[in-house]
């Protein structure tokens, strides 16, 4: 990697950690280090992309990339779309495939440029072909999700294989490391959530993953509390990482396999790994998973070998989604299926090094830079990141954003909470059925909202959406009128969530007098109220006198006092 990607990508790293440092249980010499440290890192970026700008202008294609890149994120540069407009059509003529893709995201998103789907397929496609992995993720997606092309799961396993090969080969023997998905909805709804986990419960995780064998999550727990220590592990993690195979009893099984210091002996190495694998060991389980699926000291057995990289997977090892994925997509030792390949493929593209943007984007975010934490988090819906799509979406519905007209804003967050909904997303699928209640982005349609909040009611049983269409029966909004419907989703809220017993309680209530109220009217009852004076021992007091008349035309009348 070159200093400039690698001195972005440690600087991205430190902001993903700042709440750890400043929130969390440090000395004060560690913080005054950190933060000294830290004062210096951005002043050495700022001045290299100083020079960066100077070079750019010279015409290096390199420096114009990173400098067009810079403008548009707003890295350490003055955030200018238009700017890094030019730059990218001018380093796309020259076949830049990195500009090329860039290109196909403006269209795409419409900045800067007249939103055109067409034109950002074209520029995607060039991308690719130039060997762009960011450009294939998209197009995988589009293809997996018939984003402004037809739905072909076999052309979106073939973009999303191609990328997951690359993943998989950088994250070599271990886990891969942890994205952090943050969902900005959470952090308003519930402050300091998202802080909190960054701290103490982010830690905790860590040493969970650490005692299943993540080596990553090892070295991370070792390395403590202090600034400096985090900051050394980002620097050589890799290092690391690759020291810390050595250790443990897959560590043994390891050297046994490969003959790392003593002689190749695979009945050794399937005894350490066959101990690893029961005591919970992740790398245990995926090379055992391994030596079954090539038959390397034992018979090939390719159900041993699922039944193992399944056991992988669910501790988030990469390379087992990607094992897992491979299998399902040639149908060796599982029925071929394109739809689940291309899911274990998916989730393998999204731990590339380009998830690091996603903490970017929150760390822009939390400083108030709306404009850049929208930007980076288009790029990353773009390449089919569900968290990003729902971020985007919130961004557009605070209209905290300036790039994008305020009329703009509705339709915009309404496209991706579409598409964060058909990923699975409860929440965006309620807020579409919002967003058709109340005509945002769209005209008001009852009918398309209880069509949402009946999938989110059936699919993902969310009380909100019980409680929605329970609001929409007792009206007949969208739905015939049917206060016995009504109640029954109320009932459904109140049972599915804790939080909804007070809203259902309260609706209940009103429940019962509108249908008393409904009763007397389909009895043909009217009530009247008369308040008589009267005089007695103790003094003046009301006698109410109730009329009622039926319609027999018979009248009764009773007499409180």
């Amino acid at each position: 990697a070159n200093p400039v990607s690698s001195a972005v990508r440690v600087s991205r790293m430190w902001r993903s950690w700042v709440s750890v440092v400043t929130h969390g249980s440090v000395h004060l010499q560690h913080l005054l280090i950190y933060s000294t440290f830290l004062l210096f890192f951005i002043l050495f970026l700022t001045r290299l992309y100083e020079k960066l700008l100077k070079v750019a202008g010279k015409g290096h294609h390199k420096a114009m990339e990173k400098v067009a890149y810079a403008m548009l994120f707003g890295d350490y540069m003055a955030q200018n779309i238009p700017k890094a407009k030019e730059l990218f059509e001018k380093l796309a003529l020259e076949g830049s495939p990195k500009a090329q893709m860039a290109l196909g995201f403006l269209y795409a998103a419409g900045l800067g440029v007249n939103s055109s789907q067409a034109k950002a397929l074209v520029y995607y496609t060039f991308g690719a072909l130039g060997g762009n992995l960011v450009a294939h993720m998209i197009l995988g997606y589009r293809y997996w999700g018939g984003v402004g092309v037809p739905q072909s799961c076999e052309s979106a396993l073939t973009h999303y294989r191609l990328v997951a090969n690359h993943v998989a080969s950088d994250v070599s023997l271990t886990g891969g490391s942890a994205v952090q998905r943050v969902r900005l909805l959470d952090e308003v709804e519930n402050p300091g959530s998202t802080s909190g986990m960054l701290e103490e419960d982010l830690i905790q995780y860590y040493q969970f993953l650490a005692e299943k064998g993540d080596i990553q999550a090892q070295v991370r727990v070792k390395m403590g509390h202090t600034a400096l220590m985090r900051f050394f592990f980002f620097c050589i993690g890799n290092s690391l990482g690759f020291f810390a195979m050595g250790k443990g009893i897959p560590g043994l099984g390891m050297a046994y396999l490969y003959g790392r210091g003593v002689p190749v002996n695979y009945e050794l190495a399937l005894k350490y790994f066959q101990k690893a694998a029961e005591q919970g060991w992740v790398d245990g389980q995926l090379q055992l998973g391994t030596m079954y699926y090539n038959g390397i000291g034992v018979k090939r057995d390719y159900k041993q070998a699922f039944k193992f990289f399944n056991l992988a997977s669910q501790a988030g090892h990469i390379l087992a989604f990607y094992n897992l994925a491979q299998m399902h997509a040639t149908g060796t030792g599982v029925l071929r299926s394109c739809h689940t390949a291309v899911e274990l493929f998916k989730n393998v593209c999204e731990r590339g090094r380009w998830s690091d943007r996603l903490m970017a984007a929150y760390g822009n975010f939390k400083d108030g830079d709306m404009d850049g934490a929208l930007v980076q988090y288009l790029l990353l819906a773009e390449q089919g990141y569900e968290v990003a799509q729902s971020n985007v979406a919130f961004i557009l519905d605070q209209k905290e954003a300036q790039i994008f007209n305020e009329n703009e804003t509705y339709p915009r967050a309404l496209l991706h909470w579409t598409r964060a909904a058909a990923q699975g997303y409860t929440v965006a699928r309620i807020k579409l059925g919002d967003y058709h209640f109340y005509g945002y982005g769209t005209d008001v349609d009852y009918e398309t909202a209880v069509i949402h909040y009946r999938l989110a009611s059936e699919q993902q049983h969310s009380a909100q959406a019980m409680f929605n269409l329970g609001y929409m029966h007792e009206k007949g909004l969208g739905i015939k009128q049917d206060i016995h419907l009504a109640k029954r989703f109320y009932d459904m809220a109140a049972e599915a969530s804790p939080e909804a017993q007070v809203p259902v309680f309260l609706a209940l209530c009103k429940l019962g007098l509108v249908y008393t109220l409904q009763y007397l009217h389909d009895l043909n009852v009217s009530v009247q109220y008369r308040a008589l004076p009267v005089s007695g021992a103790s003094g003046s007091f009301i006698s109410l006198v109730v009329s009622i008349s039926t319609h027999g035309g018979q009248a009764q009348c009773l007499r409180l006092t």
